[in-house]
Parts: C-alpha cells; sequence; structure tokens
C-alpha cells in the first residue's frame, strides 16, 4: 500500500508517518511539504492509495487542496488532519470530497483510529456480498435503520463521531452505495436488518 502524507509541517509528517508504520509496517509512506509536489510523486512513485493532507500549506487556501486532490485522483481516500477547527472546516473539506477530517489536536489514538479504518483491509475489498459484513458495519446498519445520526451512533459505540464518519465511508463503499437511504434499502431488501 502506497500513502501520500501532505503537510509542511516536518514534526507533524513524521508523526503521523510512525502512526500509519504501528498500523501497516509494510506501507510504502511519500511525505510532500505542498500539494504541488503530488504530481511529481505520482510519477516518481506511482498512484497512492490513501492521501493524508493537512489543510493549511504553503499552496493551498480552504479546502482547495482537498479539491485539487479529489479532482485528479477521485477514487483515491483522503483524510484531512488538521490543526484548523473541525467546526470551521469540516463539513467544507467533506462537500469538497475528504473522506474523513481529524484535527490534529486529537491526539494520536483518534488520529491512529481514522487511520486504521482505511489502512486495515480486515473486512475484505470493497463490494464484497453482504452476508460478509464485519459485525460493526452490521450494527450500523441497523442504527441507520433507525435513523441514528452520526452523534447518536457515536454515544451508543462510544466512539467519535469522526470514527463513526469512517466506519460509514467504509460501509457505503463495501456496499457500493453513496448514501445512508441507499445503505438502508440496501440493507432491507437483503434481509439484514
Amino acid at each position: 500500500m502506497q500513502i501520500f502524507v501532505v503537510d509542511d509541517h516536518p514534526l507533524m509528517r513524521e508523526a503521523v508517518v510512525m502512526l500509519i508504520r504501528r498500523l501497516k509496517s509494510k506501507a510504502t509512506v511519500v511525505e510532500l511539504d505542498r500539494v504541488a509536489a503530488v504530481t511529481p510523486a505520482i510519477v516518481a512513485h506511482g498512484k497512492p492509495e490513501l492521501i493524508c493532507l493537512d489543510l493549511k500549506l504553503p499552496d493551498t487556501h480552504g479546502v482547495s487542496g482537498v479539491r485539487e486532490l479529489k479532482h485528479q485522483l477521485p477514487d483515491v481516500p483522503l483524510i484531512v488532519l488538521s490543526a484548523a477547527s473541525a467546526q470551521d472546516y469540516e463539513d467544507l473539506a467533506m462537500e469538497a470530497g475528504a473522506d474523513a477530517y481529524v484535527q490534529k489536536s486529537a491526539g494520536a489514538a483518534e488520529i491512529s483510529n481514522a487511520l486504521r479504518a482505511f489502512l486495515l483491509d480486515e473486512d475484505g475489498e470493497p463490494g464484497a456480498p453482504p452476508e460478509k459484513l464485519s459485525k460493526r458495519q452490521k450494527q450500523l446498519l441497523v442504527m441507520l435503520d433507525k435513523g441514528l445520526s452520526n452523534r447518536d451512533i457515536a454515544e451508543e459505540l462510544q466512539i467519535s463521531e469522526h470514527t463513526v464518519k469512517v466506519h460509514l465511508w467504509r460501509l457505503f463503499r463495501r456496499l457500493n452505495v453513496k448514501s445512508r437511504s441507499q445503505a438502508s434499502h440496501l440493507a432491507r431488501t437483503q434481509g439484514l436488518v
């Protein structure tokens, strides 16, 4: 697995790389300090399978880096790891195409949880048959069918809302759906809830 970590602060970049290596020791990690370095890195190393992106870079403004990378690599999962407040930027980043938003102030455990959902393949490949869903994915389908919000799901499972969003992203990808209602409909028609 190849991962691009794009952050202009060397210490933060190194910390994210260490977390990634703890979770996926065989991953190839390419460290970059700006969005403009992504295209040359693709030429040199190949297409990434995951991008970890800081919002505040020398060549970006707001969520422009998210938009640019999702335009260039629409199928590559992108996690925003930012010092910017989630209250100020999370919705904007998600609308721009980010798959997850984690504040750097969340700490190593929270960042590791978000990364883990994208790095570990224990649940199989996307599009796998619904009968091969993990226990957590089945729980999520039941909660979605009940109409629970991300906050309600987080409280019930005793995890953060960020982690809920990551789990939902993986579930939607797994079921090849794009929304909560599509996931609920599929779950009902397949007899999963």
